[in-house]
């Protein structure tokens, strides 16, 4: 069965909005879904409120410096997960978010910001 790609619900920041004025973010953000879905294995409505946050715009700040190197989105998108992916949660951000130390970082915080979202 085939997932629908959950729309942003934020134009101005987040993920949509670190990308706009450098690359199409209509463009990027359904390959972004696909791809961190893929990675951390999480459904993509969970990928909607990490790309919409603060962490999304940072994940976005990644991609922007992945596509310096390479003008590929798509494999700057990849270069970006794979980044995040090896970065690990350590002690201190494990105590202040709640979130397992040594799980990868992109993983940890797609689930932190679902939970913050329910949360609220």
């Amino acid at each position: 069965m085939a997932q629908n790609i959950p729309q942003t619900h934020n134009t101005e920041w987040g993920f949509w909005g670190t990308l706009d004025g450098h690359t199409d973010p209509a463009a990027a953000w359904p390959i972004a879904v696909k791809k961190i879905a893929d990675a951390t294995h999480q459904p993509f409505e969970t990928i909607q409120p990490f790309l919409d946050s603060r962490y999304g715009r940072q994940f976005g700040d990644t991609v922007l410096n992945h596509l310096l190197l390479n003008p590929d989105l798509t494999d700057a998108i990849a270069a970006a997960v794979d980044q995040w992916m090896n970065w690990k949660i350590s002690k201190m951000t494990s105590k202040e978010y709640g979130i397992p130390k040594n799980l990868p970082y992109l993983t940890g915080f797609v689930i932190h910001c679902e939970v913050a979202e329910y949360a609220d």
